[in-house]
């Protein structure tokens, strides 16, 4: 499939250290650093690209898991303390699914702070 045709350019001034990162991290990615400087622009949360499915298929999955995760939770733990009314499961429902998307956010900002840390090395867990 051909990459779409690119006409519009974004720039940015860098220090001499901040560029040589930036080579560092595509050379190691096996990519020229306009490939990889995109990626990561287009890979930053919050950016949705028309048609991308996929994409928001995942984020989509990713935050039902989550609402699923903390609606079970919270039963397990309402249930021990008795029968619970309609209303009750309701209101467990309405709150885990208001903060799903939310959360899947986070989850995912904290994945890719993790990978970060772990290519830059600095990842405590691994010292």
């Amino acid at each position: 499939m051909k990459a779409p045709l690119r006409t519009k350019s974004i720039g940015t001034k860098v220090s001499e250290e901040e560029f040589a990162a930036l080579e560092e991290c595509a050379r190691q990615a096996d990519m020229t650093l306009s490939e990889w400087v995109r990626a990561a622009l287009l890979s930053a949360p919050g950016v949705q690209l028309p048609g991308d499915d996929a994409a928001l298929l995942g984020r989509v999955t990713l935050a039902e898991v989550l609402a699923l995760r903390t609606l079970f939770l919270n039963l397990q733990f309402r249930q021990a303390q008795g029968p619970m009314t309609e209303a009750e499961m309701r209101g467990l429902i309405e709150r885990a699914d208001g903060v799903k998307m939310q959360r899947a956010r986070e989850r995912m900002e904290a994945v890719r702070t993790e990978a970060r840390k772990a290519d830059d090395g600095t990842n405590p867990e691994e010292v």
